[in-house]
C-alpha cells in the first residue's frame, strides 16, 4: 500500500510579512534602514563609545569595577530625561533580544523591563567621580576604555585643534573633542526627530479621523483650520515660539524643541489621515459595523485606523527626517539646543565664522545631518513603494 503523502499547509498569509519581503527586495532602501539603525544604535551606546570613565577595569586578583556604569544611572549632561531614556535602552535593547531569542512568556519580559526602569526614575546622588589619575598604570590590571576617552562636556584640548591621534576629529571652539559631540548630539537629533513626531502623529490622527469619519459641519470647520494654520510661516513661527520658551531658562532645551516642533508639524498627517478615512467610511464593512450597533469610537479607533497605517508610516518616516533637519537649522542659528548639550547643528554654527579655516566643524556635522536625512529619505521611498503596490 503507496504511502500517503501529507502536502505541506501553507503558512498563513500576514499583509506586514508580505510588505516586509517587498521592502527588502528593494536593496538600496534596506541597506539605507541598516545605515539608520546603525546610527540610532550608536545614539544609544553613546556613553560607551564617548567616555573619559573605563569600561571594565581587571585587577590581579580577579576584582571586575565598571566605572562607566556610575555615569549611565547618574547622567551628568544637561538633557537629564533624553539621557535617562537613551541609558535605559542601553539595558532595554539586550534584554528584548535575548527573550526574542528564547521565546520567554511576554509578562517576564514586562515585569523585567519594568524594574529595570526603576533605577532611571530618580537622580542618584553618587559622590564617585573617575579620575584619570587613578587609572591602574600596572601590568597586573586589564582596562577597556572607549573609543573615544573624552566626554562631549570635557575641555580636552586647545581650542580648533586640528585631527590628531588624540583628537580624531579635532577640537571645538572651546577645546571639547569634535567626536564625542557628534556621538552624543545624535541622541539630540533623533530624540527630537522621534518625539516631535510622535506628537503631530497625536493630533494630526486625532483631527483627521475625526474630520473624515463625521464629515459635515465638524469637516468643514477642522480643514478651514487647518487651511489658516498652513497659511502661517511654518519657520518663522517656530523661531518666534523656541524664543519665547527658552525666555523661561528652561535648562533642558532639547525638550522645549520637541513640543514646539510637534505642534507645528501636525497637519500634513491630519490632512493623510482624512482623506484615507473618507473612503473607509463609504466600504460596505464599515456600513456593517454601524449595522451591528458598534460605537463610533470603536469604529474610528479598532475598524478604520489599522486600515490607512500604511500611507500614515510612509508619512512618519519623512516627518522624522524634516524634524531633524528643523532641529539642526534651530541649533545652528541659535535658537535650538544649547551648549553645553551636544548636537550637530551647535557644532555647525562654531564654524559659521569661517568654514574653510575650520574645515572638521563644517563637514563632519554636515555629513551626519545630509546623511541621516538622505538615509530616511530612502526608507521612506521603499517603504511607500512596498505598500504601495
Amino acid at each position: 500500500m503507496d504511502k500517503l503523502k501529507i502536502a505541506k499547509m501553507p503558512e498563513q498569509y500576514s499583509i506586514v510579512r508580505e510588505t516586509w519581503l517587498r521592502f527588502r527586495s528593494q536593496t538600496l532602501s534596506f541597506y539605507a534602514l541598516v545605515g539608520i539603525i546603525i546610527i540610532f544604535l550608536v545614539a544609544v551606546y553613546a556613553p560607551l563609545l564617548a567616555g573619559s570613565a573605563p569600561l571594565i577595569i581587571i585587577e590581579g586578583n580577579f576584582n571586575f569595577h565598571f566605572p562607566f556604569v556610575y555615569y549611565v544611572f547618574n547622567p551628568d549632561g544637561p538633557e537629564l530625561l533624553l539621557d535617562k531614556i537613551y541609558n535605559y535602552l542601553i539595558f532595554f535593547i539586550p534584554l528584548l533580544l535575548i527573550f526574542r531569542m528564547l521565546r520567554f512568556r511576554k509578562r517576564y519580559f514586562l515585569i523585567l523591563a519594568l524594574l529595570l526602569a526603576v533605577p532611571f526614575l530618580w537622580k542618584w546622588h553618587i559622590s564617585y567621580r573617575w579620575d584619570e589619575a587613578s587609572r591602574p598604570d600596572n601590568n597586573s590590571s586589564f582596562v577597556l576604555s572607549s573609543p573615544v576617552r573624552y566626554t562631549p562636556y570635557e575641555l580636552s584640548g586647545e581650542p580648533y585643534e586640528p585631527p590628531s591621534m588624540k583628537h580624531f576629529l579635532g577640537t571645538d571652539g572651546i577645546g571639547r573633542d569634535i567626536l564625542s559631540r557628534i556621538i552624543f548630539g545624535a541622541r539630540i537629533s533623533i530624540a527630537v526627530g522621534f518625539f516631535a513626531t510622535l506628537i503631530s502623529l497625536i493630533i494630526g490622527t486625532a483631527m483627521g479621523l475625526t474630520s473624515g469619519y463625521f464629515g459635515g459641519w465638524i469637516d468643514i470647520f477642522i480643514m478651514r483650520f487647518i487651511e489658516i494654520f498652513i497659511c502661517f510661516p511654518a519657520f518663522l513661527l517656530l523661531l518666534i515660539l523656541v524664543a519665547s520658551m527658552m525666555d523661561l531658562k528652561f535648562e533642558q532645551s532639547g525638550l522645549i524643541l520637541i513640543p514646539v516642533i510637534g505642534i507645528l508639524s501636525w497637519t500634513s498627517f491630519a490632512r493623510i489621515v482624512r482623506g484615507e478615512t473618507l473612503k473607509q467610511r463609504e466600504l460596505p464593512y464599515i456600513q456593517s459595523c454601524k449595522v451591528f450597533g458598534m460605537s463610533n469610537r470603536r469604529i474610528m479607533f479598532v475598524h478604520i485606523l489599522p486600515n490607512i497605517l500604511g500611507p500614515v508610516i510612509v508619512t512618519i518616516i519623512f516627518a522624522i527626517a524634516s524634524n531633524i533637519l528643523a532641529e539642526s537649522a534651530l541649533s545652528f542659528l541659535g535658537f535650538g539646543v544649547q551648549s553645553p548639550t551636544a548636537s550637530w547643528g551647535e557644532l555647525l554654527k562654531q564654524a559659521f565664522s569661517d568654514p574653510l579655516r575650520y574645515w572638521n566643524l563644517t563637514l563632519w556635522p554636515g555629513m551626519m545631518i545630509f546623511l541621516s536625512i538622505f538615509l530616511l529619505n530612502l526608507v521612506g521611498e521603499g517603504a511607500r513603494k512596498s505598500i504601495g503596490d
